[in-house]
């Protein structure tokens, strides 16, 4: 059975940095890309970055690009990622997911974890 599961939110001020984990098992994730989501409260559930995850190649949404960065473990098969100088616009709930190379749906997913940035 396939689990992501996202750790590490929580409140903080703007102008910090908070790191978000996503822990993987059920299956080898080689040939996947793995993403990160976010949805804040009235709004629809948008892209943040995602990673190969053989290759390690990466890509962000430009309201994250220079201050968020993605990045993945093997050995402890792990997605991580990396939030700098946050702003109260990035308070959202942070979704861990994943899907194969070769589509283009997410098919996996985590519970999420909340993250609340204030003023």
């Amino acid at each position: 059975q396939v689990q992501l599961v996202e750790s590490g939110g929580g409140l903080v001020q703007a102008g910090v940095s908070l790191r978000l984990s996503c822990a993987l098992s059920g299956r080898t994730f080689s040939s996947y890309f793995m993403g990160w989501f976010r949805q804040a409260p009235g709004k629809e559930r948008e892209f943040v970055a995602a990673i190969r995850w053989s290759g390690g190649s990466t890509n962000y949404a430009d309201s994250v690009k220079g201050r968020f960065t993605i990045s993945r473990d093997n050995a402890k098969n792990t997605v991580y990622l990396q939030m700098n100088s946050l702003k109260p616009e990035d308070t959202a709930v942070y979704y861990c997911a994943a899907r194969h190379v070769i589509t283009t749906r997410y098919d996996y997913w985590g519970q999420g974890t909340q993250v609340t940035v204030s003023s």
